[in-house]
Protein backbone atom coordinates (compact mmCIF):
# COMPACT_ATOMS: atom_id res chain seq x y z
CA UNK A 1 0.00 0.00 0.00
CA UNK A 2 1.22 3.35 -1.29
CA UNK A 3 -1.64 5.51 -0.75
CA UNK A 4 -2.91 5.99 2.97
CA UNK A 5 -5.39 8.15 5.11
CA UNK A 6 -4.54 8.65 9.18
CA UNK A 7 -6.34 8.58 11.95
CA UNK A 8 -5.74 11.00 14.97
CA UNK A 9 -4.68 8.34 17.07
CA UNK A 10 -2.11 7.39 14.47
CA UNK A 11 -0.91 10.86 14.28
CA UNK A 12 -0.13 10.75 18.23
CA UNK A 13 1.37 7.55 17.97
CA UNK A 14 3.66 9.41 15.10
CA UNK A 15 4.36 12.35 17.30
CA UNK A 16 5.27 9.84 20.16
CA UNK A 17 7.85 8.10 17.74
CA UNK A 18 5.76 4.92 17.99
CA UNK A 19 7.75 2.61 15.51
CA UNK A 20 4.76 1.15 13.37
CA UNK A 21 3.65 4.87 12.54
CA UNK A 22 7.04 6.26 12.07
CA UNK A 23 7.82 3.21 9.59
CA UNK A 24 4.73 3.00 8.01
CA UNK A 25 4.72 6.88 7.06
CA UNK A 26 8.00 6.75 5.82
CA UNK A 27 7.57 4.32 3.16
CA UNK A 28 3.75 5.43 1.76
CA UNK A 29 3.60 8.18 -1.04
CA UNK A 30 0.95 9.84 -0.28
CA UNK A 31 -0.79 10.22 3.47
CA UNK A 32 -4.64 12.17 3.16
CA UNK A 33 -5.81 13.75 6.23
CA UNK A 34 -8.93 14.46 6.25
CA UNK A 35 -10.58 18.40 8.06
CA UNK A 36 -12.49 16.44 10.68
CA UNK A 37 -9.22 14.66 12.07
CA UNK A 38 -7.57 18.17 11.15
CA UNK A 39 -10.47 19.29 13.75
CA UNK A 40 -9.89 16.42 16.46
CA UNK A 41 -6.49 17.52 16.43
CA UNK A 42 -6.68 21.11 16.79
CA UNK A 43 -9.20 21.06 19.36
CA UNK A 44 -6.86 18.65 21.61
CA UNK A 45 -4.44 21.19 21.17
CA UNK A 46 -6.43 23.55 22.24
CA UNK A 47 -6.97 21.77 25.27
CA UNK A 48 -3.72 21.01 26.03
CA UNK A 49 -0.81 22.81 27.47
CA UNK A 50 0.85 22.88 24.21
CA UNK A 51 -0.93 24.67 21.58
CA UNK A 52 1.27 26.67 20.12
CA UNK A 53 3.85 23.73 19.71
CA UNK A 54 1.81 21.20 18.43
CA UNK A 55 0.30 23.25 15.78
CA UNK A 56 3.71 24.61 14.59
CA UNK A 57 4.67 20.63 14.21
CA UNK A 58 1.39 20.20 12.62
CA UNK A 59 1.98 23.00 10.35
CA UNK A 60 5.16 21.00 9.43
CA UNK A 61 3.92 17.85 8.84
CA UNK A 62 1.05 19.12 6.27
CA UNK A 63 3.58 21.35 4.46
CA UNK A 64 5.02 17.67 3.31
CA UNK A 65 4.82 17.35 -0.50
CA UNK A 66 3.49 13.70 0.50
CA UNK A 67 0.62 14.89 2.54
CA UNK A 68 -2.88 16.32 1.35
CA UNK A 69 -5.95 17.61 3.12
CA UNK A 70 -8.82 16.00 2.32
CA UNK A 71 -11.98 18.18 1.99
CA UNK A 72 -15.30 16.42 2.66
CA UNK A 73 -17.77 17.03 -0.20
CA UNK A 74 -21.21 15.70 -1.62
CA UNK A 75 -19.50 12.26 -2.33
CA UNK A 76 -18.14 12.32 0.79
CA UNK A 77 -21.56 12.56 2.59
CA UNK A 78 -23.01 9.65 0.17
CA UNK A 79 -20.25 7.21 0.86
CA UNK A 80 -21.09 8.65 4.43
CA UNK A 81 -24.52 7.70 4.40
CA UNK A 82 -23.93 4.12 2.80
CA UNK A 83 -21.48 3.28 5.85
CA UNK A 84 -23.67 4.80 8.86
CA UNK A 85 -26.51 2.55 7.24
CA UNK A 86 -24.50 -0.33 6.84
CA UNK A 87 -23.13 -0.20 10.25
CA UNK A 88 -26.63 0.06 12.01
CA UNK A 89 -27.86 -2.65 10.09
CA UNK A 90 -25.15 -4.76 11.38
CA UNK A 91 -25.95 -3.36 14.87
CA UNK A 92 -22.37 -1.87 15.17
CA UNK A 93 -22.27 1.67 15.43
CA UNK A 94 -19.41 4.02 15.56
CA UNK A 95 -18.93 7.64 16.21
CA UNK A 96 -19.34 10.07 13.67
CA UNK A 97 -15.85 11.52 12.88
CA UNK A 98 -14.82 7.72 12.35
CA UNK A 99 -17.87 7.38 9.59
CA UNK A 100 -16.81 10.89 8.03
CA UNK A 101 -12.85 9.17 8.11
CA UNK A 102 -14.24 5.47 6.31
CA UNK A 103 -16.11 7.57 3.64
CA UNK A 104 -12.93 9.27 3.04
CA UNK A 105 -10.94 6.74 2.95
CA UNK A 106 -13.46 4.64 0.65
CA UNK A 107 -14.00 8.14 -1.74
CA UNK A 108 -10.00 8.35 -2.29
CA UNK A 109 -9.08 4.44 -2.23
CA UNK A 110 -6.87 5.29 0.83
CA UNK A 111 -5.71 2.32 2.90
CA UNK A 112 -6.91 3.83 6.33
CA UNK A 113 -4.29 4.14 9.38
CA UNK A 114 -5.88 3.54 12.99
CA UNK A 115 -6.08 2.15 15.87
CA UNK A 116 -9.77 1.43 16.46
CA UNK A 117 -11.03 -2.10 15.75
CA UNK A 118 -14.06 -0.90 14.99
CA UNK A 119 -13.02 0.07 11.61
CA UNK A 120 -12.78 -3.93 10.53
CA UNK A 121 -17.13 -3.64 10.48
CA UNK A 122 -17.11 -1.89 7.34
CA UNK A 123 -17.36 -3.73 3.89
CA UNK A 124 -14.10 -3.04 1.25
CA UNK A 125 -12.24 -0.36 3.73
CA UNK A 126 -8.96 -1.17 3.01
CA UNK A 127 -6.26 -1.04 7.02
CA UNK A 128 -3.23 -0.15 6.47
CA UNK A 129 -1.51 -0.66 9.68
CA UNK A 130 -3.69 -4.45 10.97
Amino acid sequence: MKRIIIDTNFYAAFKRNEAEAVTLLKRVEYIGINTVILGELLAGFRCGNRERENRMELDQFLDSARVDTIILDDETAEFYAQIFSELRQKGRPIPSNDLWLAASSLQHGLALATYDDHFRNITGLLMANR
